[in-house]
């Protein structure tokens, strides 16, 4: 009699647990992205307070097969697939699962880059196996016969190199990024992936290790020095003054119209420059007038054969590509001769450059004398020299 009082006193203090609705079933499933890649990790949220069973507790949902959840791609599925509620008496259930892709060679180098698998239960232990251009949905009965679903679609993406500056100068580091969600491989560990890297001065170039800069950001990052006087070498790349600087990525991931067999070739370009002004790199000497055996002159006669001399140093600490151009005009201000030479000049050293020409008439002539980088960028490297002769 006693047992029997004692349970009317306290059944009646007893946490009553709340049926949900089945007639207005409230369940919205959430992602937190619009759209994933292939390899993504997907974070699911259902907001379901009628499911919150247990205010004392943390509540489950999904586990069981009369109101299952599943969490499924067109070809492979979890299910039932639990998520957990975030906080006591919160309603809202979450989990995670990690796409797995399918076998493919990501990187180009002829091994396979991802291990495809479909398993785990929930809340965060599950792995499920999507292709290239799909979708993952979440579905959840909330009651016999009634089904509330969401889906995201999955998509490879076109990737990205750039540069983070434009121009680099001498004792920098080049920083050369890569955007490529697709190669986010492994969302809870740091992935890399090779990008090519090479200057006018070294068109082979280095290949160097881009290395992600968060687990999951899909943004790697290369950090490339630069020198003068040594050849490339691992993530030390040669190049000079003047220098196109190029980065190249190979994207094996591709969106559709693309087949998954298809690769791009992505460039970006930059540009090493001195912070010595160009016109000062070189120092460029006034001409003289000589004969065929080097002996200076004075006056020149028509149709004579003369040499144009002119002088070149290089003060800098590393080599410098130029060409050295000559060009002659009449009193009428009419060119009657242009020719070039190209070389380049170590570190420190001196040149003598000359160039025949033959007047054909008297008169009073200008040579003129520019040094430039190249023909394709005449970027000055010294003042032009100019003198006058006349000729008999």
């Amino acid at each position: 009699m006693l047992d029997f009082l004692f349970l009317i006193f306290i059944l009646p203090f007893a946490t009553a647990q709340e049926i949900p609705d089945y007639d207005k079933p409230y369940a919205p499933i959430f992602f937190d992205r619009p759209i994933y890649s292939w390899t993504d990790k997907i974070q699911i949220k259902i907001i379901a307070p009628s499911w919150n069973t247990d205010k004392d507790l943390i509540d489950s949902i999904g586990d069981d097969n009369e109101n299952p959840i599943k969490v499924s791609t067109r070809s492979h599925s979890l299910e039932p697939y639990r998520l957990t509620e975030t906080d006591v008496s919160s309603g809202i259930f979450t989990g995670e699962i990690i796409l797995t892709g399918f076998l493919h060679d990501a990187d180009g180098d002829g091994d396979y880059d991802t291990t495809p698998r479909t398993i785990g239960n929930g809340p965060t232990n599950g792995f499920l196996e999507v292709q290239r251009d799909s979708a993952v949905t979440v579905s959840f009965e909330f009651a016999d016969g009634v089904v509330l679903s969401e889906s995201v679609p999955v998509s490879w993406n076109i990737g990205n190199v750039e540069f983070v500056d434009d121009v680099f100068y001498n004792g920098d580091y080049v920083v050369v990024r890569v955007i490529d969600l697709d190669m986010n491989l492994n969302p809870e560990a740091i992935d890399q992936l090779p990008i090519e890297v090479y200057s006018d001065s070294d068109v082979g170039g280095i290949t160097a290790n881009a290395i992600e800069t968060t687990e999951s950001s899909g943004s790697f990052v290369a950090t490339i020095s630069l020198t003068q006087n040594s050849a490339s070498s691992g993530n030390r790349l040669y190049a000079i003054p003047g220098d196109t600087i190029s980065a190249k990525y190979h994207d094996h991931t591709l969106p559709k119209p693309y087949s998954e067999s298809d690769n791009l070739e992505i460039q970006a370009q930059s540009r090493m420059e001195s912070a010595v002004p160009s016109t000062m790199r070189l120092d460029n000497s006034a001409v003289n007038i000589s004969d065929s055996f080097g002996n200076y002159l004075n006056s020149v006669s028509s149709n004579q054969q003369v040499q144009i001399v002119g002088s070149l140093s290089n003060n800098q600490d590393f080599d410098q590509k130029f060409v050295y151009l000559f060009q002659v005009k009449n009193s009428q201000n009419y060119v009657e001769s242009v020719s070039w030479i190209q070389g380049q000049l170590t570190s420190g050293q001196n040149l003598q450059v000359s160039q025949s020409w033959i007047p054909k008439n008297s008169g009073e002539y200008e040579i003129e004398t520019f040094v430039w980088s190249s023909l394709k960028d005449p970027t000055a490297l010294s003042n032009s020299m100019s003198r006058s002769i006349s000729v008999e």
